[in-house]
């Protein structure tokens, strides 16, 4: 099949923007909790009627310092409360959002504000704050930086909500109402900076008709999710991401609770104090879900119990799929296991959760049938900053497991004669900020050209196959698509990152680094706790281990494909070690430059 549409569930609004939304909560539902703020250790419910009564303030004070409609407003911190009130404060003063990574370096903080010509920024920490001072010089523009936690002892010992709140206190509540209005559908909302895996990061500009079309069609497509006053979600993705950013604002559109995490070493603490209805993630969060299970089993001396209930879940999940459904062999397996692993496994998940959505890379079909299998279905999706988000997801009554799902309903996905996946509807960005070539060259024709590689089956569900940019062409002149294998090799729980490499050479070959979080626990299962690091990643069963790992994504692809030898690098793939992108994605040129020596090994 080469083009797939569904009919649009939501209609976008003609008039109006997002600032709608927190007026109409507090208008009908103005006793509904529509946030949970973490205070002194306990969540606390913040009121539909408070959560606007907030905004307001913070935009009060935007106002006062100077900020104008169109005017671009910086945003740095990680994931909080205040992120999701400061957003919709930007958008009430006139505002543009320009999010900028918490750990964005000065060299990106200088040329994300610089670009976008933000005049204001609020950062959340003393050490971002001098990031920002560091460029300070090349941004002529900005003109004041707030601190969400000012460092103690500092001249400005109070927060940016509460100095704004202040600082606009002689605004009147009909100015903020006049430039909540100013914005129409078509005006920007935000501009999100691509993480950039090659060059300069490009500022997608997305308007609120792009949110409206998004997040009103993902909601309608899974109202049993986004039941107002039953429905909450954690969100914990960095809000800086589109992905983040579709949650907060369909969270709001719904209306469903909405908390915030800062630091995932809580998360598995805080979904059991939260417990939300609905789970949010990128499948490296489940993937460590899973190893993590497992390797309390085995810690335990039940480790052959967990695999045994794996196996049953993932058959169970399989067995739905065929019109005859799971036998009742497996349906009692399952009614066991649910007792003995399943259900211990959900209340990890904070116990009331069903469902799951998954976006960023693929998860698999391997976890997908497992989590299916044990209560909780995963929902895979796709998308792109470009597209706001999803443009394709798994609807929560037909998933299916292996495929990203359906277009997003009012949107079209067509698959080129090159196999290029193109996308077309409301949802998408207008274009690139200053970056018309750019802009013209992606939104050919009407069409937005994805650059990812994918097929459509008789009913519309989307697999990505690859990126066209990374295809390999080995010296044979097979052409590899990485991806297929690289996820496959990832699964397992030893491999955090993994590389294919081959373009031009003789066969494929692949760089992988060891998961330091489960490389202790590895070595304690095996009896290996007395060799140190460079002594592991040289041991003989360890590599076994990860031959094992290769062997299994081989099995993905043709002989010509697979991987025939592999290298073990010390070092890991980070953002900081500028190899991976904020949303994790690799710089594969990077990657390949700074270990050029390791790929040369592969072929001597």
């Amino acid at each position: 099949m080469r083009e797939y549409s569904l009919p649009a569930l939501y209609e976008v609004p003609a008039e109006g923007n997002l600032t709608d939304l927190i007026r109409r909560n507090a208008a009908q539902h103005p006793d509904l909790a529509v946030m949970g703020r973490k205070r002194d250790g306990r969540w606390e419910d913040l009121t539909a009627a408070a959560f606007l009564a907030e905004v307001r303030q913070a935009a009060k004070g935007l106002i006062a310092a100077g900020v104008e409609p169109g005017d671009r407003v910086g945003l740095m911190s990680r994931t909080r409360y205040e992120w999701t009130l400061l957003d919709f404060a930007i958008w009430s003063a006139g505002g543009v959002t320009v999010p900028v990574y918490e750990t964005s370096s000065p060299e990106q903080i200088s040329w994300i504000l610089g670009d976008s010509g933000a005049v204001a920024a609020v950062v959340e920490t003393d050490s971002h704050a001098a990031a920002v001072h560091s460029v300070r010089d090349r941004l002529p523009e900005l003109r004041d930086v707030w601190q969400i936690e000012p460092a103690p002892g500092a001249e400005q010992s109070e927060g940016a909500v509460a100095r704004l709140a202040a600082l606009g206190a002689g605004i009147s509540d009909e100015l903020v109402e006049e430039r909540s209005s100013v914005a129409d559908a078509d005006s920007p909302a935000t501009i999100v900076y691509t993480s950039g895996t090659t060059g300069r990061p490009k500022g997608c500009v997305l308007t609120h008709r792009s949110f409206f079309a998004e997040c009103g069609n993902v909601v309608e497509r899974l109202r049993p999710m986004f039941r107002p006053g039953e429905g909450s979600v954690l969100l914990f993705l960095p809000v800086a991401h589109v992905f983040g950013r579709l949650v907060q604002v369909a969270a709001v559109m719904a209306p469903i609770k909405l908390g915030h995490v800062s630091d995932l070493k809580t998360l598995t603490d805080e979904l059991g104090s939260f417990r939300p209805t609905m789970v949010l993630g990128v499948p490296r969060v489940f993937e460590k879900v899973f190893n993590s299970a497992r390797a309390q089993a085995v810690a335990g001396g039940k480790g052959k119990i967990f695999d045994k209930a794996a196996e049953v879940a993932g058959a169970y999940s399989r067995a739905l799929d065929d019109p005859a459904g799971p036998s009742l062999k497996l349906r009692i397996q399952h009614k066991v296991f649910d007792k003995l692993v399943y259900s211990k496994l959900r209340s990890v998940l904070g116990g009331r959760a069903t469902h799951a959505i998954s976006g960023g890379a693929p998860l698999g079909s391997r976890l997908g049938h497992f989590f299916r299998g044990v209560g909780f279905t995963v929902l895979e999706g796709y998308g792109l900053t470009e597209s706001c988000a999803a443009t394709a997801f798994n609807p929560y009554d037909r998933p299916k497991i292996g495929t990203v799902g359906q277009p997003l309903p009012g949107s079209v996905i067509r698959i080129a004669d090159d196999g290029e996946v193109l996308l077309h509807g409301e949802h998408l960005f207008t274009g690139y900020w200053n970056n018309q070539q750019a802009s013209d060259e992606s939104l050919a024709d009407g069409w937005f050209h994805t650059g990812d590689l994918g097929t459509l089956d008789v009913d519309g569900y989307l697999t990505i196959t690859g990126r066209k940019k990374e295809i390999l062409v080995t010296a044979g002149g097979k052409n590899v698509a990485p991806a297929v294998i690289e996820d496959r090799i990832r699964a397992h729980a030893l491999v955090a990152e993994c590389m294919v490499v081959g373009d031009g050479r003789p066969f494929v070959g692949a760089l992988l680094t060891v998961d330091e979080e489960f490389l202790p626990r590895w070595a304690a299962e095996h009896g290996k706790e007395h060799l140190g690091h460079e002594q592991l990643l040289a041991d003989a069963e360890l590599l076994a281990e990860l031959q094992s790992a290769v062997d299994e994504g081989n099995k993905a692809v043709s002989k010509a494909e697979s991987v025939r030898k592999f290298r073990v690098l010390r070092e890991q793939f980070t953002e900081d070690s500028g190899h991976v992108t904020p949303s994790l994605k690799l710089k594969r040129g990077v990657v390949a430059k700074d270990f050029a020596d390791e790929i040369e090994a592969l072929y001597a």
